[in-house]
């Protein structure tokens, strides 16, 4: 039996099913080429570590830690491994099942009631051994292809946790930049806390020296006063602020949150302007919309399955091997026993289950056809608010430079007409506050623009090149035998 068992294994796994093509299911959404103007100009090459557009080794390093330590990652690539084994369990059924057994027995048997020479009180008995090696053979015949939708489906979902693996790695990298803007910006925040404190202290004395000369009235030493408590209550809460900022950006990195890190003290430059006329395919590489292109296609597949349940099944099941009662016979081709035999199974009543799972099946497709029209609506409101957001925040920054500009020198205006006594104290202290919502306002527009082209890199599923991350049609057979030793890309 040994020779038709390999030619068996032979043919199924050259049968073994690959993964299901990607489909482009119809979504009634009229896409535009191009996202935002049309340019002659050609879009920016970029690398997949977007991140190196900020040009700072600084940033680049901690994204790259993030990428390597973070826990969320960790169990990311572990469901990756979990689907992997999934799909190859759901693979398995289309190859024979074999299984090798050793048997022996070992048994009396008294036989009562026969004449026994030598006296009426003796019992008869025989002493017998049996030993036996077999080699067993089952498999189902896939002739309604419910075996190789099955393996589809699981290679399908593989595909779609391996995407889900892909979106957190965006997510932890853009995740990581953010907070490494958001710690930037708190370190700038409380700079200019203290450097208000300082100046409020030197016109609190200022104040002070003059009504104890007698020139300034009472109310404006109690205004000056207000003014330098608020302002250090203010250094407090940035302080406040910088500390929770740096704790999240260490549990990114993977690192114990104790403030140990050299956080950054500087917002960097918002990198060049985004080319115009940006294809708009480059959405179609996002994880999110693959997992969920590939979930569809795994509904598909599970919808086949349901349906080919309704059809018979035929299994074949042999055996073949050796049964002696000596052991030394075992390895004789004079005591080979074997067998053959074949099922058909038909079904006829289930109670409904049968339909049922079809019906259930092509429900799950519907599902999952609207999740994936779904996902492509959000993914194309995010690039084109992204889009949108980096001409608005750029001319919102700008105002902001020119307000803090105009803020500081109307301050420097005031404080001098104060001290020649043309100006009363309320107007010096409105524009000490002016300037420093003004200079505050400004840090955090230019936080917010760097927000915001994370946001768009992230939309386009990692930066401008068109270069997809992955291709899900290469992806190795999960149901091949060395499978085990593939390695899933970080």
């Amino acid at each position: 039996m040994r020779r038709p068992a390999i030619a068996a294994l032979l043919f199924v796994s050259a049968c073994t099913p690959s993964a299901p093509p990607a489909t482009q299911p119809e979504t009634g959404i009229d896409v535009p080429e191009h996202f935002g103007e049309e340019s002659a100009m050609a879009p920016v090459a970029m690398t997949q570590t977007w991140w190196e557009d900020f040009q700072t080794e600084e940033l680049s390093g901690a994204i790259e830690q993030a990428l390597a330590f973070n826990a969320d990652l960790v169990a990311a690539a572990a469901r990756v491994d979990q689907a992997a084994a999934q799909a190859r369990i759901a693979g398995a059924d289309l190859k024979p099942q074999v299984s090798a057994g050793l048997a022996a027995n070992r048994s009396k048997r008294n036989f009562v009631g026969f004449p026994i020479p030598g006296g009426e009180d003796e019992v008869l008995s025989t002493i017998s051994n049996n030993f036996g090696v077999s080699v067993d053979l089952s498999w189902e015949i896939d002739l309604w292809g419910r075996l190789s939708a099955q393996s589809r489906q699981g290679l399908a979902s593989f595909q779609a946790t391996q995407a889900d693996f892909q979106a957190v790695r965006l997510s932890i990298a853009g995740q990581t930049a953010k907070a490494w803007f958001a710690v930037a910006e708190a370190q700038l925040q409380l700079d200019l806390a203290e450097r208000t404190v300082a100046s409020l202290s030197r016109s609190a004395d200022q104040v002070r020296d003059r009504f104890e000369r007698g020139v300034r009235p009472p109310l404006d030493l109690r205004l000056a006063l207000a003014q330098l408590y608020g302002a250090e209550a203010a250094v407090e809460a940035r302080k406040r602020q910088l500390d929770f900022a740096g704790r999240q950006l260490e549990v990114l990195l993977g690192l114990y949150p104790g403030r140990d890190l050299e956080f950054p003290r500087e917002l960097i430059a918002t990198p060049a302007v985004v080319p115009a006329g940006l294809p708009a395919e480059l959405v179609a590489r996002r994880p999110d919309i693959v997992a969920a292109e590939r979930r569809l296609t795994a509904s598909q597949e599970q919808l086949n399955v349901a349906r080919a349940s309704l059809y018979p099944r035929l299994s074949l099941t042999a055996s073949g091997g050796t049964s002696t009662a000596e052991l030394t016979d075992l390895v004789k081709g004079d005591f080979s026993v074997w067998s053959l035999a074949g099922n058909l199974l038909a079904p006829i009543f289930s109670g409904g289950r049968l339909r049922a799972g079809v019906d259930l099946a092509d429900a799950g497709v519907d599902a999952d056809v609207a999740g994936y029209v779904g996902t492509a609506l959000r993914a194309y409101s995010e690039v084109e608010t992204t889009l949108a957001a980096e001409t608005f925040l750029a001319d919102r920054a700008t105002n902001l430079e020119q307000a803090t500009v105009q803020s500081q020198a109307a301050e420097r205006l005031a404080m001098d007409r104060y001290r020649n006594g043309l100006e009363n104290f309320i107007t010096v202290l409105e524009s000490q506050r002016r300037t420093f919502d003004a200079e505050s306002a400004w840090i955090a527009g230019r936080r917010e623009r760097l927000d915001n082209r994370v946001d768009l890199y992230l939309a386009l599923g990692g930066g401008f090149d068109p270069t997809p991350i992955y291709d899900t049609q290469n992806t190795p057979a999960a149901s091949d035998a060395d499978a085990d030793d593939a390695e899933i890309t970080q």
